[in-house]
Formats: C-alpha cells, sequence, structure tokens
C-alpha cells in the first residue's frame, strides 16, 4: 500500500522557496540527487504548492541565504541549526521569519 505524503492529503498549503544553487549540492549519492530534482517539478505543478527559485543573479534582494526555516502557519518555526532544531513560537519572532520570507519571496520566480 502507497503511503499518504502530508503534501498531498487536502487541506494543506505549501509555499517553497530555495535559492538556485540548492539543487546543486550533492547532499547524497546520484540515484538519491535524481530522485529528489525530479520531485521538484512533480510538486510544484501542485495545485497547493506554491514554489519559488531565487536566481542567483537577482539585484533587487534584501535578504540573503541563511539557516534553513520552515514557517508553520503563525504558530511556529522550525530553525535547522548545526547542533540543534530551533522551534519559535514567540509571536513577534514569527512576526520577523514571515518579513524574511515575503522579502525571500518576492525575488523569486
Amino acid at each position: 500500500m502507497e503511503q499518504s505524503h502530508i503534501i498531498r492529503q487536502p487541506g494543506h498549503r505549501f509555499v517553497v522557496v530555495i535559492e538556485e544553487a540548492a539543487p546543486h549540492y550533492q547532499v547524497c549519492n546520484a540515484d538519491g540527487m535524481a530522485a529528489q530534482l525530479g520531485h521538484l517539478p512533480t510538486a510544484g505543478a501542485l495545485p497547493q504548492v506554491s514554489l519559488g527559485i531565487i536566481p542567483s543573479r537577482t539585484a533587487e534582494r534584501t535578504q540573503w541565504p541563511r539557516e534553513t526555516f520552515h514557517i508553520y502557519d503563525d504558530q511556529l518555526v522550525s530553525v535547522e541549526l548545526v547542533s540543534a532544531r530551533v522551534r519559535i513560537t514567540q509571536p513577534s519572532e514569527i512576526a520577523l521569519y514571515l518579513r524574511v520570507f515575503e522579502e525571500l519571496r518576492t525575488v523569486a520566480v
């Protein structure tokens, strides 16, 4: 039986922004990289997914690559650091991450 992935479950919406360089970093073996890269256009074509890529040559950007973070509505931001995953729940800090994400999203294509 095929596992149901959250990305395909009703009621969820995903807005993903990645740097153009990110898919060029080899983080696993060739087969794994091919699977990951093949999944991007498939996932990006789903109606509940918005996939933006920030071009390397973007003159008008105000934000630069930082740590990886995930925003879960307005309740939680998860930040991936080298030594830990930080869970941010303070509304003022969540608002800061939302602002940074929106700035990054405006330069994505």
